[in-house]
C-alpha cells in the first residue's frame, strides 16, 4: 500500500497502542510518537500493532505511517484509528447467586460447599457433521 517511490517509512502513535516493525525476520519495537525513526520499505515488511486496555471512547486512538523518498522526503501518510474492546469472563466466583467483574475469588477455586471459584462446563463435542 506504499506510494510509487517510497523507500522509507516511520510510524507515529498515540500512546494506548504499541507497534511493532518486523524487518527481515527481526522484531524491533516500534518508535514511540516523537523518535522520528525509519524503517527501509522492503518486502516483507510486517508492521504489527496492539492495544494493552479497552479504550474510553470509539476510534481514541491512532497510528500513522509516513512514507519517504531516496532523499528523504515525505510522499504521503496513511493511517488507521483504533478502539480497544475489552473481554472480562465474569463469574459467579463465590457462589452465592451474583455476578460480579471483580470478585477476588477469580482467580482461584477451593473445592466443597464453603469453595469459591467458578465452576465452568464446556461442551466440545461436535454438534453438527
Amino acid at each position: 500500500a506504499a506510494p510509487a517511490g517510497a523507500v522509507s517509512f516511520s510510524v507515529k502513535h498515540t500512546e494506548g497502542v504499541s507497534v511493532e516493525v518486523m524487518c527481515r525476520g527481526q522484531a524491533e519495537v516500534g518508535s514511540a510518537p516523537s523518535s522520528g525513526t525509519r524503517w527501509p520499505l522492503d518486502e516483507g515488511t510486517v508492521l504489527r500493532f496492539s492495544m494493552s486496555q479497552a479504550s474510553t471512547e470509539v476510534n481514541d486512538n491512532k497510528v500513522t505511517i509516513s512514507f519517504y523518498t531516496e532523499g528523504g522526503q515525505p510522499i504521503n501518510q496513511a493511517g488507521v484509528f483504533l478502539t480497544g474492546i475489552g473481554i472480562s469472563l465474569d463469574v459467579d466466583a463465590d457462589r452465592d447467586g451474583v455476578v460480579e467483574k471483580n470478585n477476588p475469588n477469580k482467580a482461584s477455586w477451593t473445592w466443597g460447599p464453603e469453595g469459591h471459584g467458578a465452576i465452568l462446563l464446556v461442551s466440545c463435542d461436535k454438534e453438527s457433521p
